[in-house]
């Protein structure tokens, strides 16, 4: 099975249509499917639901889809520093679904375990649990019952995600905090289309620091990444 593919939009090619739900790794702008994005951007689909951690800055990472009005839905934690993604939330542009950050994980990784719904204590008693199921379990001190409620795992037609190194049979290691949301979207989708900096032989990754087997993977791209720093502190110079 072919896994190797020479670009993005060619990776992408007969997976993307108008109205489809993306899962996306990455954290602000650490770790993103940066060169997916750009493909997805030029090919003009639109009405997009993006899950993702949160959608990068302006002219960056989901920020570009943003600006260019193909996401209908963003499922985040949050909004982070992306100025049009607030703009279009508050004038109502742009249906927004906040989860906390290790619910929005587990909703992915649940998904891609098959596991359609879980409980959860994060929530209960604030916004976040209108509407949603509850119920009791005797996890207190002494048994006492305590207050959960249910959330769906999550089932997306294409996840995007990015790592360090892929063999060609799709094994991924990521590099070091870059992992963040990669791995549990990644297991989410339907079909899962990497971006790398580098692929190496079959059999040259030591079984044991492969971090995603290459089951999940369908589609891999070898690019140049940009590596944004968000936010730059540096101390002033002596």
């Amino acid at each position: 099975m072919k896994k190797v593919y020479s670009n993005a939009a060619e990776a992408l090619d007969g997976l993307l249509h108008d109205g489809m739900f993306i899962a996306a790794g990455g954290f602000g702008l650490c770790g993103i499917p940066e060169l997916l994005l750009d493909a997805i951007k030029d090919a003009g689909t639109k009405d997009l639901t993006f899950a993702s951690n949160n959608a990068g800055v302006d002219d960056f990472g989901i920020g570009i889809l943003l600006q260019t009005k193909q996401v209908k839905k963003m499922i985040s934690s949050y909004v982070g520093e992306n100025a049009e993604f607030m703009r279009q939330y508050l004038s109502k542009e742009l249906e927004l679904e906040f989860n906390p950050q290790g619910t929005l994980a587990e909703r992915m990784r649940a998904g891609g375990a098959g596991i359609p719904g879980f409980f959860t204590k994060t929530g209960v008693g604030t916004v976040i649990a209108e509407g949603k199921f509850e119920k009791q379990f005797p996890t207190g001190p002494d048994g006492a019952m305590e207050d959960y409620i249910m959330e769906e795992g999550m089932f997306a037609d294409l996840a995007i995600v990015k790592a360090w190194k892929a063999d060609e049979t799709g094994n991924l290691v990521f590099r070091k905090t870059a992992r963040n949301f990669n791995a549990p979207a990644a297991t989410c989708g339907k079909v899962c289309v990497v971006e790398v900096e580098e692929i190496v032989p079959t059999g040259s990754l030591d079984p044991d620091a492969i971090h995603l087997p290459g089951i999940y993977v369908h589609r891999i791209i070898q690019g140049t990444h940009e590596k944004r720093i968000e936010q730059r502190t540096t101390r002033p110079a002596a």
